[in-house]
């Protein structure tokens, strides 16, 4: 068994069973989640809130879940014993309130006749309707059931919304993956840090964006750029440093977690631990191809993401740096011998994969939405995963395996509670490795 083999098939383990173990120990144990002990006593309390009881034949209803939604924020609950129930939201604006149909009992509907004055269901729904505050910072809003038919979006209509979303959510996902890829081919460094550089690049944001009131088009040019300084920087006084005192995979991956930890708490202790809005967040999905409903943050997003993987792509494919870091990661032993500057491509492939972790995370913070301090670490996993998908070290196969990841999360939630849905990606990853190890794109390795 030849070394690298050896080195290679351990992270590979050792990764699997750290994502198998951090996702299903943060899923939840039940498909509905428990009533709060108070009215909104689950959620992080503000100034301002909705609330109310559902009631059905004078008798309060139990476990009805409510969800609110609007300007970049979601959030939702579960009615108690005396039907209650209670949504605190960051500002005293405009949301949608939904009542989650299946909770409740057969047959009955939110009563349309028997709604509070002013609120209407919104059209083509019997339970989502536009609520917002009057003077004072809370808004009571009591629903009355009654027998009726629901109106819902038929399944097909729900997959190929979803499908969408998925298609956008792989997208953004696979500048960050086409990242870790690249670092991964070169130095064989599994980078347990580089969500941190995705949250790096939504807090700059934050900074240009929203504090500085920098236009977003000159925002995300600065973002990416300083995403590539970061990269330079931790190549220049950490990795490379290591590299050359000779220290081995496991002690480097190690340092990664380290770092990760680190500048996760960097960024609470400068930023705080609220969710925070860059400008357009939560914009209307106003573009409407069939069942498709889209905002132009969708759009955008999407396009930035295929402008820049098409261009890494031309990169690797044409240009004299791209086919050396190739090369590397064919043989780092072969191109060097071969007359390649190892080091000055390793430190290109981290300013690159710097610069799109950091434009990743300002897709991500609109995707998710909001710029909080530990939303790298959230969708870590949902990149190792499409990596090790698509095959360790390919780009292309880290992009394959982006879309297929971001596809199943997104079409999961026809199927399955939307906080499970990650569950539902990292099986599907599990079986495909079961039965090709090297994954998608991967190549096959003698093991001995």
């Amino acid at each position: 068994m030849t070394t690298i083999s050896s080195r290679r098939w351990i992270l590979v383990i050792f990764g699997l069973l750290l994502a198998a173990g951090m996702v299903f120990l943060s899923a939840p144990t039940g498909a509905r989640a428990d009533a709060p002990d108070t009215p909104g006593g689950d959620q992080e309390q503000t100034d301002f809130y909705f609330g109310g009881v559902i009631k059905y034949d004078d008798q309060p209803v139990e476990g009805v879940t409510m969800s609110i939604e609007g300007n970049g924020f979601k959030a939702e609950t579960v009615t108690d014993a005396e039907g209650k129930w209670r949504l605190y939201v960051p500002e005293k604006e405009e949301y949608v309130l939904t009542v989650d149909e299946d909770t409740l009992p057969e047959g009955v509907i939110v009563d349309p006749a028997q709604l509070p004055e002013g609120i209407q269901p919104k059209q083509g729904t019997t339970a989502s309707f536009d609520v917002s505050f009057g003077l004072t910072g809370s808004k009571i809003v009591n629903l009355f059931l009654g027998e009726g038919e629901r109106v819902t979006t038929s399944f097909w209509d729900q997959l190929i919304e979803r499908l969408m979303n998925g298609i956008n959510f792989g997208l953004l996902l696979a500048l960050a993956a086409v990242g870790v890829s690249l670092i991964f081919g070169t130095t064989g460094l599994s980078n347990f840090a580089h969500g941190e550089m995705l949250t790096y690049g939504a807090v700059m944001a934050l900074i240009f964006g929203v504090w500085l009131k920098v236009p977003m088009y000159i925002t995300i040019p600065i973002v990416i750029v300083l995403g590539a300084v970061l990269g330079w920087a931790l190549d220049t006084g950490l990795w490379r440093p290591l590299r050359r005192r000779g220290l081995g995979l496991v002690q480097l991956m190690i340092v990664s977690i380290g770092l990760s930890l680190a500048g996760r708490y960097v960024f609470q202790f400068f930023i705080g631990g609220g969710t925070y809005q860059l400008p357009g967040a939560g914009a209307p999905r106003d573009i409407v191809i069939g069942p498709i409903k889209l905002s132009w943050i969708d759009v955008t997003s999407m396009a930035i993401s295929i402008v820049l993987l098409v261009a890494v792509a031309y990169w690797l494919l044409r240009t004299r740096i791209g086919k050396a870091t190739r090369a590397i990661s064919d043989n780092p032993g072969l191109a060097a011998a071969s007359g390649i500057n190892v080091d000055r491509v390793i430190r290109i492939v981290w300013i690159l994969a710097a610069a799109l972790a950091a434009i990743a995370g300002v897709l991500w913070a609109y995707f998710r939405p909001g710029v909080k301090w530990d939303m790298g670490v959230q969708v870590l996993l949902l990149i190792f995963a499409a990596v090790t998908l698509g095959g360790l070290g390919t780009a292309f196969g880290a992009l394959i395996g982006s879309l297929i990841v971001g596809i199943l999360v997104e079409i999961s939630t026809l199927w399955i509670p939307p906080d499970m849905k990650y569950v539902g990606a990292l099986a599907v990853l599990i079986i495909i490795l079961l039965v090709r190890p090297q994954g998608i794109l991967g190549r096959k390795e003698r093991l001995g």
